[in-house]
């Protein structure tokens, strides 16, 4: 496996790079890039070679080395260090498009503008990348980890990747579904009790069909499932908090592929649970 790991010599990306070699093994061969941005000026000021620029290359120059380090200390391989200068979302999509890398991963800690550019690009990059992306935002135990099902032939088709990119061994599985309630739905529709338990009823069957269908994929795999839940409620609400209740360290979540303009105007349960849970998460793109 080859993935780009994206830092800004802050601890959250380092303990991101941590986490995740929780889920890898030594095979894994990491990039990591580093981004002197300076996108946050206006278009008329001009980037001349001066004392501060050059001081801030060798800051970047400081973090790879220093990142290199982890990376080995991880029992990982550390590959190419990359430093550019440039808008850091640009930077780290053309470095992913240039070569063939498995999965980026990336540290988010929600700050914004002059602060540190790895909150607000995390999401960014998400959006827009095709490969997996793993978001970190604390150091954890990287034992737990939540897969969730919507009954899709996407869910499914996520969860094998997910099999096939993550180290499994030893670590609890944990696995939901949510059906939403059916008080939820248009008012007409809920005065009619009839139709609420017909609903309801088409619901549970559906969703034990869902969770069926995955229990039988993990069982290909000789992956033993720790618990398999079917929640009721807002999807990105149950998946969170049913996170916290196992403490959960990542969630496997599934992105269908979407056009900017469909990302801007839907706020998908994905993207709902990277920005509000606690736990780590990984996207993957359906194929």
């Amino acid at each position: 496996m080859k993935v780009l790991f994206c830092t800004d010599g802050s601890k959250i990306s380092y303990d991101a790079i941590e986490n995740f070699s929780k889920w890898t093994t030594s095979e894994t061969t990491v990039d990591a890039i580093c981004i002197i941005d300076w996108s946050f000026l206006p278009e008329e000021v001009i980037i001349e070679e001066t004392g501060f620029v050059n001081s801030c290359r060798n800051v970047a120059d400081s973090i790879l080395e220093h990142a290199e380090k982890v990376i080995t200390s991880l029992d990982l391989t550390a590959g190419k260090k990359i430093k550019l200068c440039g808008a850091a979302v640009e930077s780290i999509l053309d470095q992913a498009e240039k070569e063939e890398y498995d999965l980026i991963i990336l540290g988010s800690h929600g700050k914004k503008g002059l602060q540190r550019w790895l909150g607000s690009v995390s999401r960014e990059v998400l959006d827009a990348a095709d490969l997996p992306v793993y978001i970190s935002k604390n150091k954890n135990l990287s034992n737990k980890i939540l897969f969730t099902t919507d009954g899709s032939e996407t869910s499914y088709t996520v969860t094998e990747q997910a099999i096939k990119t993550l180290n499994l061994s030893g670590k609890e599985v944990y696995l939901c579904t949510v059906t939403e309630n059916p008080d939820l739905l248009f008012l007409e529709g809920t005065l009619d009790s009839n139709w609420m338990m017909a609903i309801r009823t088409q619901q549970e069957i559906y969703s034990e069909h869902a969770v069926k269908k995955i229990l039988e994929l993990f069982e290909r795999y000789n992956i033993e499932v720790k618990q398999s839940r079917i929640l009721e409620g807002t999807p990105a609400k149950s998946i969170i908090g049913y996170a916290e209740e196992i403490s959960a360290d990542l969630i496997v979540l599934g992105s269908g592929r979407k056009t900017k303009m469909q990302n801007f105007l839907l706020d998908s349960v994905s993207k709902r649970v990277v920005e509000h849970t606690k736990s780590d998460t990984i996207v993957f793109r359906s194929r």
